[in-house]
């Protein structure tokens, strides 16, 4: 797992903008939420894939994603987040949410106000909790 990689995690998810947004949704024809996306965009890039199950919208402990992500080939890095590179926000109080970098200034995700893949302009507006690379070095 290299650069390309990443690019390809970044590619398959900018190419599943104006998907349906869906909790629990792991299929982009019928709908994605956050797990899904990554999900989605990490089998498309022919990376390991083993989303979580049962979690609801709100969710305050953020410990079970770092085994998560090193079951799909994700490690964590504490460099700037960079082209196809997942992170992990907090948007709010009780909530996590996944993301995946498009470019530096570009995040792709899971709208459930406008319920669809959307991308959205950097920075980000949340505090980022971790971020993970695909097979890649710091």
């Amino acid at each position: 797992m290299t650069c390309d990689s990443a690019a390809a995690v970044a590619r398959a998810a900018q190419a599943l903008v104006g998907a349906p947004y869906r909790l629990h949704g792991r299929d982009p024809r019928s709908g994605l939420d956050c797990v899904g996306l990554v999900a989605a965009a990490l089998a498309a890039a022919d990376l390991p894939v083993d989303p979580p199950a049962g979690y609801g919208l709100r969710n305050r402990d953020p410990a079970a994603p770092d085994a998560i992500a090193r079951r799909c080939a994700l490690r964590p890095v504490s460099t700037p987040v960079r082209r196809g590179d997942i992170v992990m926000a907090r948007p709010g109080p009780a909530q996590l949410h996944l993301l995946v970098c498009a470019d530096p200034d570009t995040f792709i995700h899971a709208h459930a106000g406008l319920r669809r893949i959307v991308a959205m302009p950097g920075p980000l507006p949340w505090p980022v909790l971790r971020h993970w690379r695909p097979g890649g070095k710091d």
